[in-house]
Parts: structure tokens; C-alpha cells; sequence
């Protein structure tokens, strides 16, 4: 088992998977741990699979996992997550809007003892190089605070998409998980919560990249709906694996 591994999910993302991928490998080349990066792919049609393909038989330590239809962002990492092989494992979105570099901070959390490590904008130790469009931006900060009043108190940003788990803690979190969509990431950390894991939320540099595949006027109800159900069904519930 490789000390690191990466999970990145990937919906037809096509235009940028490549360079991600060349930035991923020149940071992990560069380090003194064994490692391997998995791709998933959430039912792509844009070519992203014949282009990942292509890199991983050149570069060993990449593979290529892909399905099909699409199913959803939380469904990818969930999949990833529990196959990955690694001592601890990090899931990445794919566009890098948290540079891979960023792991070092990761890391440190986690060697010290703390099962879960997340990445956090809102922090005022973190660099936001590039904000999101302002409705995105004030949208996302008034939804933590609906997440931490009914879903994870104490984290200040729970969609930031670079998080770390150790390998028990994300067997024992993501095979408890359920849902498929963009809400997946507040549920993972209900769960870890409800574990009675620690999770030590890190300040991290992020720049905001185009491209998004949430659409505010149809996700955000969905997200606000799967929030409250979380909630409703309870403790004994949520941790019911499925």
C-alpha cells in the first residue's frame, strides 16, 4: 500500500485534466513517499477518459477509473475513496483551484494524530488569489452558516474540495455516505462528526477556476433539501452503512 493516495474526480473535464494532471505528478515526483493518483471518471462523453488514458500508461502511479452514466460528483468520490489504496488519501477537484502543493499543510494535522484534515477559505490565514463571482461568493458564506447551524458545527467551509482522510477513517466515513451529489461533502463530514473523528481544518491558498458544474439555481435547493433530511433522520441513521 503507497503512503499517499490521490482521488480526483472527473465529469468531462476534458479541457483541463491534462495540465492537472502534469502539476499533480511534477509536485508528487518530487517527494520522499511511495504514492498513486486515481482518476474517476463520472460517466465523462467529452473525451476526458481516451485523454487520462493516455497519460496513465506513460506515467506508472496514475490510473484511470471510469463508469458509466454520470452519477453524480459525491458518487465519484465515494467510489474513489473506498477503493483507493493508501495510508491516508486525498480527494481533489480536478481543476486544482487548491494547488496540489497545498498538501504539505495537509499533512501535518494528520501525522500529528487527526484522522480528517480539510481545506478552508474562509479562514483569515488562507489566500484567496482569485474569489468566485460575488453571488457565488455570498451565496456559499450564507450556506455555511445553515450548514454549521444544522449540519457541522465548529467548520467554517465544508464544500472546499480538497480534503484528506486517513484510510480507516475513510472506509468507516464514505461507506456510511449516501448521497450522490454536490452535498456529499457536508454529509462525509456529519458522519465523520457523528465517528466522533477530529477534523482539523487548514487555511490554504485557493484560486477560483471557471468552469463549475454546480448551477446555484438548481443545486442549492437540492443541497438545502439533503441538509435538512440529514439532519431529520438522526445520529443512529446517518451512521447505518449502506
Amino acid at each position: 500500500m503507497p503512503y499517499l493516495a490521490v482521488v480526483v474526480p472527473a465529469y468531462n473535464e476534458a479541457p483541463r485534466v491534462l495540465p492537472s494532471l502534469q502539476r499533480i505528478r511534477e509536485y508528487l515526483c518530487g517527494q520522499d513517499y511511495t504514492w498513486a493518483v486515481t482518476v474517476v471518471s463520472d460517466g465523462s462523453t467529452d473525451g476526458t477518459n481516451e485523454i487520462v488514458q493516455e497519460f496513465c500508461t506513460s506515467n506508472p502511479g496514475f490510473h484511470l477509473l471510469a463508469y458509466e452514466p454520470n452519477r453524480g460528483k459525491g458518487y465519484a468520490v465515494r467510489k474513489g475513496m473506498l477503493e483507493a489504496e493508501g495510508e491516508i488519501i486525498l480527494f481533489s477537484d480536478a481543476d486544482l483551484a487548491a494547488p496540489i502543493e497545498e498538501l504539505d499543510k495537509m499533512l501535518k494535522p494528520i501525522r500529528e494524530g487527526y484522522p480528517i484534515a480539510i481545506g478552508s477559505r474562509p479562514l483569515k490565514e488562507s489566500q484567496l488569489e482569485v474569489h468566485q463571482p460575488f453571488i457565488r461568493e455570498m451565496f456559499g458564506r450564507a450556506s455555511n452558516m445553515v450548514i454549521q447551524l444544522l449540519g457541522v458545527r465548529g467548520i467554517h467551509d465544508t464544500q472546499c474540495g480538497f480534503k484528506i482522510f486517513t484510510h480507516e477513517a475513510a472506509q468507516e466515513v464514505f461507506s456510511r455516505c449516501k448521497l450522490n451529489g454536490f452535498s456529499f461533502d457536508f454529509e462525509a463530514l456529519m458522519v465523520g462528526h457523528d465517528l466522533g473523528l477530529r477534523i482539523a481544518e487548514i487555511p490554504i491558498r485557493w484560486a477560483h477556476q471557471e468552469g463549475s458544474k454546480v448551477v446555484l439555481w438548481r443545486d442549492a435547493p437540492k443541497a438545502l433539501f439533503d441538509l435538512f433530511k440529514l439532519r431529520m433522520m438522526g445520529k443512529r441513521r446517518r451512521l447505518e452503512k449502506s
